[in-house]
């Protein structure tokens, strides 16, 4: 089963898909979406959605992931990322797929081992975990690190949002 795992921000959203046979996960693809800053921000909103729709034609995840938005000291830039993220998350919403959310601590105790892991250790051990791995940018090893916090917890998640879109009643 392929999942795609997706780390929103309004100048590069990262991207990345694997595929889970079992309990074993390989690397499919991973990349960015990024976004002219020198267009409007419905501008830049529409670059990203476009974008994550071309990621799902040419991978076709089954399940999608995305990581909470952590509260910014700037409520514009807090905003901002609100509204990128937004963009993204409807993208595979409007496929039909489920879309999970989980905390930036859950996403690095499932990959790292430990809730405070710093960026490059995420990236070490996706480069461990998927070896083939492109991580273009850091964007990238964190939509990988998503796609594969899901594979861990996807069972949980999914009938909690089932629950929450009306489905598990």
């Amino acid at each position: 089963m392929r999942l795609l795992g997706l780390d929103p921000g309004l100048r590069i959203t990262g991207w990345g898909v694997i595929e889970v046979t079992g309990n074993r996960i390989g690397h499919v693809a991973d990349g960015v979406v990024r976004s002219d800053d020198r267009l409007s921000l419905a501008a830049r909103l529409a670059q990203l959605h476009g974008g994550i729709v071309a990621v799902l034609k040419a991978y076709e995840p089954v399940e999608a992931a995305v990581e909470e938005t952590f509260v910014n000291r700037n409520p514009a830039s807090t905003l901002k990322l609100g509204q990128a993220r937004g963009a993204v998350m409807l993208a595979p919403a409007l496929a039909g797929l489920v879309v999970a959310e989980y905390q930036p601590s859950v996403v690095k105790k499932a990959v790292v081992g430990t809730g405070g892991a710093a960026k490059d250790q995420v990236g070490m051990m996706i480069r461990t975990l998927l070896p083939g791995a492109t991580l273009e940018t850091n964007d990238a090893a964190d939509a990988l690190a998503i796609a594969i916090c899901h594979a861990h917890y996807r069972a949980g998640a999914l009938s909690l949002a089932l629950a929450r879109a009306g489905g598990g009643r």
